[in-house]
């Protein structure tokens, strides 16, 4: 069953049959689930929730299914989360990467789009422990401790998409400051259809990188398989 673009099935199959030693193929599995979702849609607020629920719960779903000791099973929910974060991770980057283009055109940060998505990034983390507080208050008999100690230690330690999100909006301030000390952003206007269009442009933005590692890997494969 595919919901939000993530084969829900097939996470929860993975999940399910899991061994306590594949945590790193669960992170893996997760990450790429939540990112190719995440890239086949606009990059809104609230398609990310929705992915994100989608994806935590289907984990939920695949954990409750384990047969492994509770402690086992908390350790392979957190590395799913970790492939959540890392996937979210990378569409704060790509925000960064449409915000400075705009940026760069001149835009402001006081426009009513701009100002939308740099509190759409700072939304993120909160948004990704949203997700996580509905699977754990969702979750029953064996998965409910595991989800619940995920929970703690994750709002305790914070995330990369955070971590990543305070230090893009801090730039992206730095920038236009800079900008202006420079007198760059005089007479420059980023277009009305940009900023219009701008969850659109980061979804574009968030497939290139993709696109961009995918390349960068391949050579590196191709030498491996030579040697």
């Amino acid at each position: 069953m595919s919901k939000h673009g993530i084969d829900q099935d097939a996470l929860i199959e993975q999940f399910s049959a899991a061994s306590a030693k594949q945590g790193d193929a669960i992170r893996k599995a997760v990450g790429d689930a939540t990112l190719k979702a995440l890239q086949g849609r606009e990059l809104s607020l609230a398609n990310i929730r929705q992915v994100l629920n989608t994806v935590a719960k289907a984990a939920s779903t695949g954990a409750a299914k384990s047969a492994l000791a509770s402690t086992d099973v908390e350790s392979l929910l957190a590395k799913a989360v970790a492939g959540m974060d890392a996937a979210l991770e990378k569409a704060v980057q790509a925000n960064r990467k449409a915000l400075q283009q705009m940026v760069d055109q001149g835009a402001d940060l006081r426009e009513t789009q701009v100002k939308k998505a740099l509190a759409d990034i700072e939304k993120l983390e909160d948004t990704l422990f949203a997700a996580l507080r509905k699977a754990a208050d969702g979750a029953q008999g064996s998965v409910e401790a595991p989800w619940a100690g995920v929970l703690k230690a994750t709002l305790a330690k914070g995330t990369g998409t955070g971590t990543a999100a305070t230090a893009t909006v801090s730039q992206l301030m730095d920038n236009v400051q800079q900008n202006l000390r420079d007198g760059r952003a005089l007479g420059l206007r980023a277009s009305k259809a940009m900023l219009d269009s701008y969850s659109t442009l980061v979804s574009g933005v968030l497939i290139g990188m993709s696109d961009a590692l995918q390349q960068a890997k391949a050579p590196v494969a191709t030498a491996a398989g030579r040697k």
